[in-house]
């Protein structure tokens, strides 16, 4: 085994698809300590900022002196503490649910929905971009997998209309796809499922926080309620800045998960401190929402001036802006020349993306500075017209800045 791991990990090398650890010194930020140089970050998904605000810190120290540290066992054994439920109660109201259940991670939420709900004889059809762990779900349900185009609702009606008529049937999307930064036609999909009698699950990891009025998300978004979308999972990783997941929905599909949910029943609780710190995200969401504001400013700032500087942007309104490169070594050149020049933006290779779709991950935070925004963008000119001028769409004159144009 020892021979044949080492072998596998020389292919991956040999192939630029080797994944290396950072070693962060700092809290999460526009600027980040990585083995002790000061670099300007726009790889993280802390989009509002939150992760190292006082707030959370404060909240999540008072609970740790009321609740300890540990929460002891899962959520059906002792674990389930009075800050856990008030969370759930909270995200419920956000998203316009019945109720919502906490889980650790979205890893174990995807794994646990989907397999608590389909088994043998049912139907599963995901999205081709699904996030690993919603294509996972599906494959260990042991319902029937198929995947479908991406954001295709042609291709998904004729899949469903060819089903046989017995079995649950599920369509399973991400909400906004964490390596495109596009986002489902949600309402088109909920009424492809409905006419097809399958109900609708959307993965919000990226859109919670970030979309609609109060930062309910995708679904607050589109105004899809519980009956039109039975299925929203969020992440509180991400804008909300702290750590977990949850699902929300009817009270008959979170109790169906509390009995048959596998990662649920067997895994211990997180942190009853975590779900202060949560509580207190979420109150800064309600009472600040010049955060979302400012950052919707400059995801479209930066998309006006990264188009006119020719810059190779992918359809994106969410604050995940990759930049298309293609190739890994060159994808890999490229983030290597930023860091250099004091800016970290990852490399996304496969088996993340597409053979031949390699890219720069670039993401935008409501923390970040107009005057970062700035540097940024001089950075990944002068980085691509050195490193790759020909992903420059439009080549711009070497004597005009980027924020002249």
């Amino acid at each position: 085994m020892e021979k044949n791991l080492q072998a596998r990990l020389a292919e991956r090398q040999r192939q630029s698809r080797y994944r290396q650890r950072r070693l962060i010194s700092s809290a999460q930020g526009p600027e980040i300590r990585v083995g002790g140089k000061l670099l300007l970050q726009f790889c993280s998904n802390d989009y509002l900022g939150h992760a190292a605000h006082p707030a959370l810190a404060e909240a999540m120290c008072a609970a740790t002196a009321s609740h300890g540290v540990g929460s002891g066992a899962s959520h059906l054994v002792c674990g389930h503490s009075d800050l856990h439920h008030q969370l759930e109660l909270r995200l419920a109201e956000l998203t316009g649910r019945d109720r919502a259940l906490l889980f650790s991670t979205g890893y174990m939420a995807n794994l646990g929905i989907i397999a608590a709900l389909l088994g043998r004889g049912d139907q599963v059809l995901e999205d081709r971009l699904n996030h690993a762990s919603l294509l996972d779900g599906g494959l260990l349900s042991g319902a029937r997998f198929q995947r479908f185009r991406h954001n295709d609702l042609a291709d998904l009606e004729s899949r469903l209309a060819a089903l046989p008529d017995k079995g649950e049937r599920l369509v399973v999307v991400d909400a906004v796809y964490s390596m495109d930064g596009d986002q489902a036609p949600l309402v088109e999909l909920a009424e492809t499922s409905a006419r097809h009698s399958a109900w609708l699950m959307a993965d919000d990891a990226h859109g919670f926080g970030v979309l609609g009025a109060h930062g309910g998300g995708s679904a607050q978004h589109f105004q899809l309620g519980q009956q039109e979308l039975p299925i929203l999972m969020g992440t509180l990783g991400k804008a909300v800045g702290s750590f977990g997941a949850f699902v929300a929905g009817s009270e008959t599909l979170i109790e169906s998960l509390i009995q048959f949910a596998r990662p649920y029943i067997y895994t211990t609780a997180m942190p009853a401190a975590v779900a202060a710190a949560t509580l207190a995200s979420l109150d800064l969401m309600a009472s600040e929402s010049w955060r979302r504001e400012r950052l919707h400013r400059l995801i479209q700032s930066f998309r006006e001036r990264a188009d006119a500087a020719g810059l190779p942007l992918m359809p994106s309104v969410s604050p995940i802006q990759p930049l298309l490169v293609g190739d890994e070594d060159l994808a890999m050149s490229i983030s290597a020349a930023l860091e250099e020049r004091g800016v970290l933006i990852s490399a996304i290779r496969p088996p993340t993306v597409p053979p031949g779709s390699s890219r720069l991950r670039l993401t935008l935070t409501a923390a970040h500075s107009d005057s970062q925004v700035d540097r940024l963008l001089d950075t990944l000119v002068e980085v691509f017209r050195r490193v790759a001028p020909e992903l420059l769409f439009r080549q711009s004159s070497s004597d005009v800045r980027v924020d002249d144009q």
